[in-house]
């Protein structure tokens, strides 16, 4: 079993413009499709700023030099002046994954604040990020929106319920974990979960003896053959300045015999066969915070 699921977040305006355009195109030199999950409303990344407090957070972004990574206008942007609307300015990079024939998800309204309050949400709040949100994505990128993914791995069960009810989508992508599974919650089985199985770049690099020269061949020494791996990627990353390490990746795997298949692909190979399981908040390793995970 031989997939890797890919999985391609897009956090920011820059993100959209640049990354996006540019995976597009990798993508298509090696004929892959992926799922892209876009925050559509004002990018407001810069207020993350203040979590530099956090030593876990402010060595994560010294070890992955996040200024030179992201670039100065994302570290920065939404502080110092109102961030711009992705989706008013960016429509047609949301359209043109669609076109490339890439599967469209929801990843966040206002990234910075579902990512940094997701859990403290009003009922008018969520409501807001989510079915606003979703109803943006799909008039902008004129075509639906079959997933989500929540922002930073933010989860928990009282969250799954509300999303439930405000959306169903065809699958969710919300935690980190093993395999394919059914959250239960109160009894009640909910949408499949597609967790993502590998760490992301900012995770591991500059850790354990991680660089940026061996971190390809630290990702592939990660990969199971008895089940599908999944990778998150980023768009503010992987389609900027680490675009020349993602194809080299592609083309590592691509020589191992891996297939690299969008997150609907492996909705197919494993809706029929995935078992029931839970969500639980969990620190995690290269994140400040904790995350939702897959419970054992």
């Amino acid at each position: 079993m031989k997939y890797i699921g890919l999985r391609i977040d897009v956090d920011t305006y820059r993100g959209t413009k640049i990354g996006v355009p540019n995976l597009c195109r990798t993508l298509d030199k090696f004929e892959i499709q992926g799922t892209f999950y876009f925050s559509v409303g004002p990018d407001n990344m810069g207020r993350h700023l203040w979590r530099m407090l956090k030593p876990a957070f402010a060595w994560k972004m010294l070890r992955s030099n996040a200024a030179g990574l992201y670039g100065p206008e994302i570290v920065l942007m939404g502080t110092a002046w109102p961030g711009p609307q992705i989706g008013k300015h960016l429509w047609y990079c949301m359209q043109g994954t669609v076109l490339c024939g890439h599967e469209l998800g929801f990843h966040a309204w206002d990234h910075h604040r579902s990512q940094a309050k997701l859990e403290r949400f009003t009922e008018k709040e969520l409501i807001q990020e989510f079915r606003y949100g979703v109803d943006e994505l799909e008039r902008l990128a004129g075509h639906r929106v079959i997933s989500s993914a929540a922002p930073g791995w933010r989860m928990t069960e009282e969250l799954l319920l509300k999303k439930e009810e405000l959306r169903h989508f065809d699958f969710n992508s919300d935690c980190r974990g093993t395999h394919p599974f059914y959250p239960v919650v109160n009894g009640k089985k909910l949408t499949l979960q597609i967790p993502v199985t590998l760490p992301t770049y900012d995770e591991v690099i500059g850790r354990d003896g991680v660089n940026n020269d061996n971190y390809n061949e630290y990702q592939v020494s990660l990969l199971r053959e008895d089940r599908i791996n999944v990778l998150t990627i980023h768009a503010e990353a992987e389609g900027g300045r680490c675009r020349d390490m993602f194809e080299d990746y592609l083309q590592r795997v691509h020589c191992l015999g891996y297939k690299v298949i969008p997150l609907g692909e492996v909705v197919k190979m494993t809706a029929a066969t995935a078992p029931e399981g839970r969500i639980k908040l969990s620190d995690f390793p290269g994140r400040e915070g904790k995350l939702a995970v897959q419970a054992e």
